[in-house]
């Protein structure tokens, strides 16, 4: 039975390890997942963009969710992400997860296609009308090409199960906009790691986490002090975080976060092509800047 999603909090944007013979590494995955719980994430969103979604078959993302469900046991919410070009196809996905026990979905805009507004409304809409789930919509115009408006939520806030958007606009201002349209009407996670203390402080609920792959009880400590008030406590640790986050805004994102998984024993380094796993000058300069991080990781205190 679904748990409820109050889209408050952490919620790690899970990868997907694979073998050295390119197979889900379920063992893998479940061992991260042991250590989201122990830092105390909020909720789990597997088979999104940092999870290669795009490389997945439909039954491998369900044994994602299955090992997902069954690891964190009602403990969090799981929420399954839908990233497809056709609608019926991601009408198909919704219905599938919500069968195999998904508590909620993430839902990108069409994929390969440079939807208009009513074009993007009308996907949202009618995934959304086939799910009792509750959904969150991505809004990532710098990376997909698409900008849901104000006036588009306008229209989607007619739908009582599109309840959340993750939000990574780049524009922090945006995050006073939607309040200012929709008071607590939709619940706001900030999408990007490098903004992520910022958009808390703007108003944000939480925080769909990237480098929380490698690195989750600083992760979690930041949005507690933050929600405690200890701001300055929680930028001291932002600080030393952020040469890590900003592995979070590159094209090779999923190799550098890998990399940094690896590098904490949480993960692999193993991709799917077409990419491909690091070498040379560029592996050295990014494991330098993990190790640099690591050699200087702070003692977090109980928030």
């Amino acid at each position: 039975m679904a748990i409820n999603v109050n889209w408050k909090g952490v919620y790690p944007a899970l990868l997907t390890p694979f073998t050295a013979d390119d197979e889900l590494d379920l063992p893998l995955f479940a061992k991260n997942l042991h250590a989201q719980l122990d830092a105390g994430v909020h909720g789990m969103i597997i088979a999104g963009s940092l999870g290669e979604v795009s490389t997945l078959s439909g039954s491998e993302k369900l044994a994602l969710l299955e090992t997902a469900l069954e690891t964190t046991n009602g403990r969090v919410p799981v929420i399954m992400n839908v990233a497809e070009a056709v609608t019926k196809d991601a009408v198909r996905g919704a219905r599938e997860a919500e069968a195999a026990g998904a508590d909620g979905l993430m839902l990108l805009p069409p994929m390969r296609y440079f939807a208009d507004s009513r074009e993007t409304v009308a996907f949202f809409k009618t995934v959304a009308q086939e799910t009792s789930l509750p959904v969150m919509i991505y809004n990532n115009p710098v990376d997909y090409k698409i900008m849901t408006t104000v006036s588009m939520f306008e229209e989607l806030a007619e739908l009582p199960n599109i309840q959340a958007v993750k939000e990574s606009t780049r524009d922090l201002t945006n995050i006073t906009r939607m309040r200012n349209a929709f008071g607590d009407r939709y619940r706001i996670l900030g999408g990007v790691d490098t903004l992520a203390l910022e958009a808390q402080l703007s108003g944000a609920d939480g925080w769909v986490a990237g480098l929380v792959d490698a690195f989750p009880q600083e992760t979690v400590a930041i949005f507690e002090l933050v929600n405690a008030g200890r701001i300055q406590e929680a930028l001291a640790i932002y600080r030393w975080f952020m040469p890590l986050l900003e592995l979070d805004i590159q094209p090779k994102l999923v190799q550098y976060i890998k990399l940094a998984a690896a590098a904490t024993g949480i993960g692999s380094e193993y991709v799917r092509a077409p990419r491909l796993t690091l070498v040379g000058e560029e592996r050295t300069r990014v494991l330098a800047v993990i190790e640099a991080a690591l050699a200087t990781r702070p003692v977090l205190q109980a928030v």
